[in-house]
């Protein structure tokens, strides 16, 4: 299996399975001396850790990370900095009585066609485990992010709709978002959230949501026409999250819907202070940054793990039904947050030190 790696200049290559003895990745291209400790990578990886809320899978893993090369007296060498995480509370048995059987809308199916061989247990190198390390790859890049660009720099996800119920935006807390299970921005839709995803869960069914992310304090000029745009890049780094079926950068598909004079964000100079008067780019002009918020917004499909009865096939080819057992997310994209985040720090910097290259 190849293309496990992503970045250019700062790239990463995740190895490991859902129930496998670690997981792990080595993160290449990292600046050196930058101070970087194992704890601020964990802070990253507990946003993302499985078992901390009813409205996520019981699955209880620590997540703790060790670093094996790379750092030395607490600042990055330049050299690969190497991550494991080992798994702790797999249970495969769970997973014995589909392992001939494809599930609906997983991945299943066309792993094993591909391939002629798949690890059921949890999924293999498709479960939403493997995300960890991602997270962990991005812990890295936001510290470096924070030396290069100082205090205004900072990423936040949130969800703004989970299954059928949305969220206002325009009551977007930053501070709110970490202190409730759901990463919602919104105060006034959290008990509902929470009595909505309830039912999801005792209907033995699941449901999807969106997650938006938002960049700031990046400079003017990231991001390289025509192949290399970074709406591009970011856009290619969301939907490579596991069950991601769809990206929108700024208004995104909603774009479509406006008129010239509605989309323009018009632009007004006074004295050395630059304003856009709105963001319908998502903060990215041609493929580059214009120094505003960079939005995008992804929508995360429902966990196919379901105990609801489905029509399937078997690797015999066989037509029978299949209902999943054990311990699953009834909506993966509430934890898929921290990973969104990680992934835009991870392409940030990317076309930080691309941008440094050649134009510094």
């Amino acid at each position: 299996m190849s293309f496990n790696t992503f970045g250019k200049q700062f790239r990463f290559t995740t190895w490991g399975e859902s129930h496998g003895p670690a997981i792990g990745c080595v993160v290449d291209g990292c600046p050196p001396n930058i101070n970087l400790k194992e704890q601020d990578i964990q802070v990253e990886l507990n946003k993302r850790k499985p078992g901390q809320s009813k409205f996520t899978t019981q699955r209880k893993e620590g997540d703790k990370v060790q670093i094996l090369s790379g750092v030395f007296e607490g600042k990055t060498t330049g050299t690969p900095i190497s991550l494991i995480i080992y798994n702790q509370d797999m249970r495969s048995k769970d997973y014995g009585n589909i392992k001939d059987k494809f599930r609906p809308g997983h991945a299943d199916f066309t792993y094993f066609k591909k391939y002629g061989i798949r690890d059921y247990r949890g999924g293999g190198r498709s479960s939403a485990r493997e995300t960890a390390s991602r997270v962990a790859a991005g812990a890295i890049a936001k510290k470096v992010l924070e030396n290069k660009l100082g205090k205004k720099f900072k990423v936040v996800g949130a969800v703004t709709q989970l299954g059928i119920l949305g969220c206002n935006t325009n009551k977007w807390s930053d501070q709110l978002i970490n202190k409730n299970p759901f990463f919602c921005p919104d105060k006034n839709m959290v008990k509902l959230w929470e009595r909505y995803l309830l039912d999801v869960r005792k209907s033995g069914s699941s449901c999807g949501a969106v997650i938006e992310v938002r960049a700031r304090g990046i400079p003017v000029g990231l991001g390289a026409p025509i192949y290399s745009k970074l709406d591009m890049d970011i856009a290619s780094a969301m939907m490579s999250i596991n069950a991601v079926k769809g990206v929108n950068i700024g208004s995104g598909m909603s774009s479509a819907q406006l008129s010239g004079e509605e989309n323009s964000d018009e632009i007004s100079q006074k004295g050395k202070k630059l304003k856009f008067n709105s963001n319908n780019a998502g903060g990215i002009l041609g493929g580059i940054s214009t120094g505003q918020e960079i939005i995008v917004s992804f929508a995360v499909k429902p966990t196919s793990s379901i105990l609801t009865t489905r029509k399937t096939i078997d690797k015999f080819g066989k037509n029978t039904t299949i209902s999943v057992k054990g311990r699953h997310d009834p909506c993966v994209g509430i934890r898929a947050v921290p990973v969104g985040e990680a992934m835009m720090n991870c392409v940030l910097l990317d076309h930080y030190l691309m941008n440094k290259a050649q134009c510094s």
